[in-house]
């Protein structure tokens, strides 16, 4: 085996090192994060991935408030244990443990290098066992694999996707390995790996892998009993893997089934010209499927079907399988299979890495047969120019990539017939009719051998530097474009710097958790600002937000983007009280964005008396939620505090008579600009659109002794205008009122674990305990000594009913699916175990043979 994994070993490597260096160089040359002054930090990446990290840094290091399984920092708790298994529980994320938490963006930076580095050492690796061949073109292929369009410009800022990346040829390798009959533990263990790290692109690469083990088999074409035994073996394999990897995937999935509803449109096919724009270098676009994989390599996957010293069937298996993929991406049936029947949302096309590693593979097989004659490589250069004449209408085919193209294209042309030249052409194989027989198909010292048998050996290595060259020009190029692009796009988000500090600074100088809440502030800087700079507040951006969280704080004014996903604070006195919010931070806009100017303010921290996190209310009907903000805030508060008074808009001028000495706050969700009280120095910020994100209610300050409203409105963008029912004027005593009651009835005593809320009320407490934390599913709480039962809920918020002899609450989390999960992950170890008892068993007893000796392929 040495002789065999030693080459291996030395092309996974260098493809690796190649893969980072060009990685490096393409962010250098767009001057990029860590390497120049543009954040890298776009989109979800800013807004999501790196606060779960930080949160993960947290949590390692003993910092966060709550554990593995609850969240206490995000929408006033929300359950953790999906979000990790989302977003955290690939083993490179771990790595962040090391760095300084201040140092974050760098972290993350690093993991996404060595996964991709990773992606190309797999691919290298694999392409070596599927045939032998030369062993740059591993390392060329490996890179193109890695650096592929998809992952340049949709897994390098979601970098848990790029664990599909990775996943996809080691899954392959596993095919390889049932071919054989061999390793079947391991095997498991890699499925249980990939489903792990990140289920969703894990999920895709399982696919890919099985239409993969299909074509070795119609390639192979082992007797029907061999071809049974072999699926049998993969579907076992596969489904102890799975079973493994349940206590994850089962919470990820209940996880999703109680989340909010989204506000996205359904798939829409891209254009064809489009599509066949995103197989060019330097192109760019978020909706379409980013198919590049390097003119070299596409020009090899095109010239398979004529490239003679193919045998017929190879040439045919796995040009029809990327027929067949691409098929599939492009009908809304087979396209919602790939993303397990749930329309994504954002980009449609995150299967595309599947149809990249097909294209790779397609250029490894001709290849490794020789290099294609100028008959085929003709042919697959008139495609080229064909598909070129066919894209330049897309406006994805900027002025310079075409050009670019062009001059790649025939580079690669030149280089490669040069190599046919130097004596690379292909050979008449020992296996002319088709793939081996052996199943494995594993090289061996005997035909480990390039089947590239280059006479002229100077020629040639100009030919293969000069391939090698172009490959990781284009592919630097096309990532440097690719992230000035995606910046232009996306809203991005500046990293880690002295705004953060100065807010994290603040949250840990006013924390008081759990006696009270510390918001971080409502002037976020990104979606999830509280795991990012401490504080436990509203702010939430999950695809697991809760559906109970959405329609809860939408009720009471709050605001969201990301179709419902990204729950924003709201800075309100009212729902600041019932949610136990009793310190608040108070920043000017983020100076990265443009969305709202520089009012001149700066940072300051707000204290208020409120009541404790669990609160005494009395038993009885409950009416639901209506249309009016102010009056649901009312009901959680259980008093009316608010005056809603009759509005005038005028001249984009809303006025209205509110009590003298009130404080004004208005609703306008559908409102995108700012507003402003005449006699106030506040001004209220409203961020909204026709579909994907609502503006939260806003305080606009201290109504004048007339009781005379004058608020100025300034759009920024087209929106709806505040009408009837958008102003509210809260009565500042009687919430104090309300308060010293809550607070007077509440808990004397609340203390909070990672799961477990424990509350001592006062004696003879009478109605419902209410926590002031979302009712999500997978609470229950016990009264006193009583058994614990599912909790109820008061306007979405967590409850029980009391019990007047008994004075402890004690309220546990169990994330849903966890039970099934470990279920499932135990019949499955014990699956694994049995299995592997069976095979060290079977390989004790069964009788020693001489080893059949290899036959050596001819070459004429």
């Amino acid at each position: 085996m040495e002789t065999t994994t030693r080459p291996r070993r030395a092309a996974s490597g260098l493809a690796a090192l190649v893969t980072l260096a060009v990685f490096c160089a393409a962010d250098a040359v767009a001057r990029s994060y860590p390497f120049g002054p543009r954040t890298r930090s776009v989109n979800d990446l800013g807004n999501q991935y790196l606060p779960y990290h930080a949160h993960l840094w947290d949590l390692l290091h003993g910092r966060a408030d709550g554990g593995l399984l609850m969240n206490w920092q995000s929408g006033f708790g929300a359950s953790f244990l999906p979000d990790f298994a989302t977003y955290l529980s690939s083993p490179f994320a771990l790595l962040v443990g090391v760095f300084p938490r201040d140092e974050i963006d760098l972290a993350v930076y690093v993991i996404t290098a060595l996964k991709t580095a990773s992606a190309a050492a797999a691919m290298s690796w694999l392409l070596l066992t599927l045939r032998p061949g030369p062993r740059w073109a591993a390392v060329l292929l490996g890179v193109s694999y890695a650096l592929c369009g998809w992952s340049l410009a949709d897994a390098s800022y979601n970098l848990m996707w790029l664990d599909g990346l990775i996943a996809l040829p080691v899954l392959c390798l596993v095919g390889e390995w049932l071919l054989a009959g061999r390793r079947r533990v391991v095997g498991v263990l890699v499925v249980a790996l990939a489903w792990t790290a990140n289920f969703y692109t894990g999920y895709m690469a399982t696919l890919g892998a099985a239409l993969v083990l299909a074509v070795r088999l119609i390639l192979i074409a082992p007797p029907r009993r061999e071809t049974l035994a072999a699926l049998g073996r993969a579907a076992l394999t596969t489904a102890l893997g799975i079973g493994l990897a349940a206590p994850l995937v089962t919470v990820v999935y209940f996880g999703s089934e109680h989340s909010s509803p989204t506000h996205f449109s359904g798939f829409v096919p891209s254009d064809a010209e489009d599509v066949l724009a995103r197989l060019m270098p330097t192109t760019y676009g978020f909706g379409s499927p980013s198919l590049y994989v390097g003119t070299t390599a596409l020009l090899l996957a095109l010239a398979l079907p004529l490239h003679r010293a193919v045998p017929a069937r190879v040439r045919w298996a796995w040009s029809g399988l990327i027929v067949v993929m691409f098929a599939s991406m492009q009908w809304e049936p087979t396209q919602l299979a790939w993303h397990g029947f749930t329309t994504p949302q954002g980009s449609g096309y995150r299967e595309a890495f599947v149809l990249c590693a097909f294209l790779v593979l397609a250029a490894w097989y001709g290849l490794s047969y020789g290099v294609p004659d100028g008959r085929a490589l003709g042919v697959a250069a008139g495609a080229l120019a064909l598909m070129g004449a066919g894209a330049s209408g897309s406006h994805l085919v900027r002025p310079f990539v075409l050009p670019i193209m062009a001059v790649v294209g025939v580079g690669a042309v030149v280089g490669l017939r040069a190599l046919y030249r130097a004596g690379g052409r292909g050979t008449e194989d020992a296996s002319a009719a088709g793939e081996p027989a052996d199943p494995a198909d594993h090289p061996r010292p005997s035909v480990l051998r390039t089947r590239l048998r280059l006479t002229r050996p100077l020629p040639a290595g100009f030919a293969v530097a000069l391939l090698l060259a172009l490959q990781l020009g284009e592919v630097t190029g096309t990532s440097a474009v690719t992230s000035r692009l995606r910046l232009a796009h996306f809203d991005n988000y500046a990293p880690w710097g002295a705004r953060q500090e100065a807010q994290a600074e603040a949250v840990e100088s006013a924390d008081g958790w759990p006696a009270y809440r510390t918001d971080p502030g409502r002037e976020q800087t990104v979606g999830n600002d509280p795991m990012m700079v401490g504080g436990q507040g509203a702010q939430y951006y999950s695809s697991h937000t809760s559906d109970v969280l959405y329609r809860t704080l939408t009720a009471l004014g709050d605001g969201w983007t990301s179709g419902g996903r990204s729950l924003q604070s709201l800075d309100n006195a009212v729902t600041d009280t019932v949610f136990s919010v009793g310190a608040r931070v108070h920043f000017p806009p983020d100076p990265h964005q443009d969305w709202f100017p520089q009012d001149g303010t700066g940072e300051t921290v707000t204290r208020q008396v409120v009541p404790p996190l669990v609160t005494v209310r009395p038993a009885g009907p409950q009416p639901g939620f209506g249309t009016s903000p102010f009056r649901n805030q009312e009901l959680l508060l259980g008093t009316r505090v608010y005056t809603v008074p009759h509005v005038t808009v005028r001249n984009r001028t809303l006025t209205a008579q509110c009590p003298a000495d009130s404080e004004a706050y208005l609703y306008a969700p559908r409102f995108a600009g700012t507003a402003s009280l005449t006699g106030s120095a506040l001004t209220g910020r409203f961020r909204a659109d026709a579909r994907k994100k609502i503006a939260a209610m806003a305080r606009l300050g201290q109504v004048p002794p007339t009781g005379r409203v004058h608020i100025t409105l300034t759009p920024n963008k087209p929106g709806r205008l505040p009408t009837q029912g958008s102003l509210g004027c809260l009565d500042t005593k009687k919430l104090r009122t309300a308060t010293d009651h809550l607070r007077t009835t509440g808990a004397t005593k609340v203390t909070v674990s990672d799961t477990t809320i424990r509350a001592t009320l006062p004696p003879a407490s009478r109605g419902i305990a209410v926590i002031a934390t979302p009712r999500i599913a997978g609470w229950r709480c016990a009264v006193g000594d009583a058994p614990a039962v599912p909790a109820t809920q008061f306007h979405g918020l967590l409850a029980t009913p009391l019990n007047p002899t008994s004075t402890t609450v004690t309220c546990t989390f169990h994330p849903p699916g966890l039970r099934l999960g470990l279920t499932l992950g135990a019949a499955a170890l014990t699956g694994t175990l049995a299995l592997t008892i069976w095979t060290a068993t079977r390989g004790r007893t069964r009788p020693r043979t001489t080893p059949r000796k290899q036959p050596t392929p001819t070459t004429p």
